[in-house]
Parts: structure tokens; C-alpha cells; sequence
């Protein structure tokens, strides 16, 4: 591994520094020849010149996953090449590729929802692994304790809701390589990679320290001395799954870059094979040798470390190097900062409330815990199955908003092709995922009193799941504009109000704390409703200013 300390990369392909481009009017031209078989690698052409007269149109390029946008990058690469000849100079026929967004813009609404079922599909496996797993651990522990099950609550909160707080690293990782990626400069995308790497491998360090040093003391600061049975065996597995914390960061990375690549088959992969390590290690260690919550701790850091892994070697295969790591620059740390800040607010309020609710829940006794446990990690299964509505409208909405076929009635029809699909599958998953703890509680446990807990929040439980995917799709297409400063305040005061909602109902137990989830979730969904349809919003409005890097910078 490789330490970089220079504020600027020193093979970045600037030959003089008083001519760099710049975004708003670059002068990029490609001397390369395109045959008529696609290029295995579209990231990199040949050769790069910068030209100091010559000024172009930009072409930005949407990140997306998946072979779909594959093609849109080797035909922007295509139009490129169709209009320079090979001194870079314009050959001036002003042929126009149409993109492959623009095809979707000009489909029916039901061919739409057809194409992003195709485009969210295959990505949908990436959200559900990492709940898999928990809800794996929560399955084998209830069958065989009910106080093993009750520290499972905590121990998940320190591990997996934290783990959530670190989707900015995500966030940011898309952004940054995608814009990286539509400036067709390998050198730069190796760059902002490395520049990542270092922050996610400092947040890991950081959380591996907390875990080892002080788990133990917030453990017993968040169950409560009523609850001081279940915090040894909590202790156990937040230390274990703490070890995991640097490649689990660095990994997220990784990830995130392959995916700003378009290629979700790499990460899926991990993924898949994570979690067939984890249901083997949890049928060896918990079922077969009765280690019971240390066995299941054990298995799941395990296949967190196979998967990260299998990230790295997947970015690797792309010819970047996943070890090749930079410490940032000031006005690079900035721009992380600015893109990732409200990104984390937003994860911030929404993994503190489902902490909260936790934490209100620990203080009723063990059959309330174990109880809202189970439930609580078949809401998590469930819930992301509408986050890849909000990748589609991340990746499609920014050709419509700001790309040049701009077009806010086909970005108001691709929302609410959104909204019908989200509709659809939120009623869907709502059912089935009340159906599993109401039809075989036998799953998590043989306890009939945390049976009984559980069925009291079913109907509270329907409510709050069948709204997610629809909220995804609002708050996505708000990502995809860069409205980030108001869905970090609405989402902090959603949180605000719940967090007040659930002291007034925690005297009525579990369904008081899941009544409160419904009012959080269908909070979300309607102040992000009301913005998207509001005259001065994103899609009814032509100017785009407000939502422009430099003013989110100055917000």
C-alpha cells in the first residue's frame, strides 16, 4: 500500500496548469479511432489533449448501474468521436446520439415502469444482503435464548445502524467518480478513488477503537441498569463485528466505486457470497457448536471481511487500484464535505430514530425487547426494497433536470411512474412481511409471550413498510436534483417530532413506539410530496440555481 500526501495527484494529465478545464466549458478533445466493436473499456480513451481554442459542448454522463448505461457511455464516447476527426477539431456535421435516457423519457408510462423494473431489479439484491444477515443472526439466537435474542437490540444498533450512518462514504463515492468518469480522465477517477479509500479506512480505524475501548461503556449507558443481564452478551458481539470495521468502510468504498462505473454485477457477487458464508457460519457455530450470540458475531464479521474482499478485487479487475490510497486535500476535503454533509444528517436523523425506538423499547422489559427485535430486523428486510427506486431516480432524473435534453414533463412522468411502482411494491412487502411474524413467529422464537408482543404491532407495522417505497422514490428524485439542504431539514425535523412523539407514547409499550414509526415514515413522504409539487419546486421550475455545487457549498 502506497501513502500519497501530495494535494494534488502528480499524474494528473495537465500539461500546463494555467489551461485546466473547467465544467462549465470544457476543452476536452479525444485523438482516438473508434471501430464499430464496442470498447472494453470506455473509461480511458487513448489519448486526452487539451486544447486552448477549441471549446465544446460538455457531455455529462449520468452514473447509473447496470449494462443499460453501459451502452449510454460507449454512444456518448461515439457522438464524441463522430465530431472531432483526429486533430480534435469539430467536423461539423452536428449529428446528435440520442441518449439512452432520453429513449426512456419518450416511452409510455407503462413501458417506463417496464424499464425501471429491468434497471432496479438487479440492484435490489445489493440492499437486501446486508439485512439478510441480521436477520439471519436474529432467526438461529431467538430459537435458542430469549435474553441472547433481547441483546441482539443493542448489539445491532452499534453495528448495523451505525453501519448506516456511513452512507455518505457512498453517496459521495458516486458523485465524485461519476463526475470523474463524464470527464473521460482515468488518471482523475484513480484519484478521487484514492482520496475516498483514505477517508473510509480513518472512519474505520476510528469506529474499531470506539468498539473495542468504549462499546462496553455505551452499551450499558443505552440498555439501562434494568437491562444490565443482557449487556455482557451485547458487549460480546459489538466487539467481535467491531474488528470488521476497517475493511467493512473500505469495502463501502470499493462498492461505490463499481457501481459509479456501472457494473452492480462485481458488488452483487460479494454480496451473495457474504451472505451464503454467514448462513453457513451461523448453522456451524450457533446450531451444530452452540456458541450461541458469539458464534453468530463470529460468522458475520467473517463473511463482512470476504465480502469487502471480493469489492476490492472487482475494483481492482477495472484497472484501478483499490491500495493505492491519498490523504485529501483541503478544497478536496471540502468537496467531499459539501456533497456528504447533508447526505449524513439525513442518515443521521433516520438511524436515531430507529435507535430511539430501540432504546424505549430495551427499557420495557425482555419479552418487549426480544419482541421488537425481531420485528424491528423483519422491517429492516422488508424497507429496503424500495431503495432501488431511489437509485433508478438518481440515476435517470439528473439527464432530465439539468442534462441537454432537459425536460421537466418527462422528469414529472418518470416520478410518478416512480410513485406507481413504489405504491405497488409497498403494499406488496407490506403484506407479506406482516404475514411472516404473524403466520410463523415459530421462525424467531417458541417464547409465547414475545409472540404475543410481536402480534400486537402488526397492523402498525403495515403501515409504516407499505409507505417506504414511495418515499424512496420522492427523496431520490430530490437526491438526483441536489435538494439536499431541505431533505436535511425536513428529515432532522421528522426526527425532532418523533423523537417528542415517543416520549409521549412510550407509557402504551411497543405499540406506542411503532405508532410513532408510522407518523415518521408518513411524515417523510409528505413533505417531500408537497416539495416535488410545489410551483417553485425542481419540476415546475426553470431555474435550477438554487440546487447548483456552489450554492449547497455557501448553504
Amino acid at each position: 500500500m502506497r501513502l500519497q500526501t501530495l494535494a494534488r495527484p502528480s499524474h494528473t494529465p495537465i500539461p500546463n496548469p494555467n489551461l485546466q478545464p473547467r465544467l462549465s466549458s470544457p476543452s476536452i478533445s479525444f485523438n482516438t479511432q473508434l471501430s464499430s466493436r464496442r470498447l472494453s473499456n470506455p473509461i480511458a480513451p487513448p489519448s486526452i489533449r487539451i486544447s486552448p481554442t477549441k471549446i465544446r459542448r460538455n457531455r455529462l454522463v449520468t452514473a447509473c448501474v447496470g449494462a443499460h448505461s453501459n451502452e449510454l457511455l460507449e454512444d456518448e464516447l461515439e457522438a464524441i468521436a463522430s465530431e472531432s476527426d483526429g486533430d480534435g477539431n469539430s467536423n461539423g456535421n452536428g449529428s446528435v446520439v440520442v441518449s439512452k435516457s432520453e429513449e426512456l423519457a419518450n416511452q409510455s408510462i407503462w413501458s417506463k415502469m417496464k424499464e425501471i423494473m429491468m434497471f432496479s431489479g438487479p440492484a435490489t439484491g445489493l440492499w437486501i444482503c446486508a439485512p439478510l444477515m441480521s436477520l439471519i443472526s436474529t432467526a438461529v439466537i431467538g430459537r435458542g435464548s430469549s435474553t441472547e435474542l433481547a441483546a441482539l437490540g443493542p448489539g445491532t444498533v452499534f453495528c448495523d445502524n451505525m453501519n448506516l450512518l456511513f452512507m455518505f462514504l457512498s453517496i459521495a463515492t458516486s458523485n465524485m467518480v461519476a463526475t470523474a468518469l463524464a470527464k473521460r480522465d482515468k488518471n482523475e477517477v484513480q484519484h478521487q478513488i484514492s482520496i475516498l479509500l483514505f477517508v473510509g479506512l480513518t472512519c474505520g480505524t476510528l469506529m474499531l477503537l470506539f468498539t473495542q475501548f468504549l462499546g462496553s461503556w455505551a452499551l450499558t449507558a443505552f440498555a439501562g441498569a434494568k437491562n444490565a443481564h443482557i449487556v455482557p452478551a451485547a458487549s460480546k458481539y459489538v466487539q467481535i463485528r467491531g474488528l470488521a470495521w476497517p475493511a467493512i468502510l473500505f469495502g463501502l468504498v470499493a462498492q461505490s466505486a463499481s457501481l459509479g462505473m456501472k457494473d452492480s454485477v462485481g458488488p452483487l457477487k460479494a454480496l451473495l457470497v457474504a451472505s451464503a458464508v454467514n448462513g453457513l457460519g451461523h448453522v456451524v457455530l450457533c446450531s451444530m457448536l452452540r456458541f450461541g450470540i458469539t458464534g453468530a458475531a463470529w460468522a458475520t464479521m467473517a463473511s463482512q471481511l470476504i465480502a469487502a474482499y471480493m469489492m476490492i478485487e472487482a475494483l481492482n479487475k477495472k484497472g484501478f487500484s483499490a491500495f493505492a490510497i491519498s490523504i485529501p486535500s483541503p478544497s478536496e476535503f471540502m468537496q467531499i464535505f459539501a456533497i456528504a454533509a447533508p447526505v449524513f444528517v439525513t442518515m443521521f436523523s433516520k438511524v436515531a430514530f430507529y435507535s430511539l425506538m430501540t432504546y424505549f423499547a430495551t427499557a420495557m422489559g425482555t419479552n418487549t425487547v426480544a419482541a421488537h427485535q425481531v420485528m424491528i430486523q423483519m422491517y429492516g428486510m422488508c424497507v429496503v426494497w424500495g431503495e432501488p427506486l431511489s437509485q433508478t431516480a438518481q440515476s435517470f432524473m439528473p439527464e432530465l433536470l439539468n442534462g441537454v435534453n432537459r425536460s421537466l414533463e418527462k422528469a414529472r412522468m418518470l416520478l410518478k411512474s416512480l410513485v406507481i411502482i413504489g405504491a405497488i411494491l409497498g403494499l406488496t412487502i407490506g403484506t407479506i412481511g406482516m404475514s411472516v411474524p404473524w403466520l410463523f413467529p415459530q421462525i424467531f422464537t417458541h417464547d409465547p409471550n414475545v409472540i404475543q408482543e410481536m402480534h400486537k404491532v402488526l397492523i402498525l407495522f403495515f403501515f409504516s413498510l407499505a409507505v417506504t417505497p414511495c418515499t424512496h422514490s420522492l427523496e431520490g428524485t430530490l437526491l438526483a436534483g441536489r435538494d439536499l439542504k431541505f431533505i436535511s431539514l425536513s428529515m432532522s425535523g421528522c426526527f425532532s417530532l418523533g423523537a417528542l412523539l415517543l416520549l409521549l407514547v412510550k407509557g402504551f409499550g411497543l405499540t406506542g413506539c411503532w405508532a410513532a414509526l408510522v407518523g415518521f415514515q408518513w411524515a417523510r413522504f409528505f413533505l417531500a410530496l408537497r416539495r416535488l409539487l410545489s410551483p417553485n419546486g425542481m419540476l415546475h421550475t426553470e431555474d435550477m440555481t438554487p440546487y447548483e455545487l456552489g450554492k449547497l457549498k455557501a448553504a
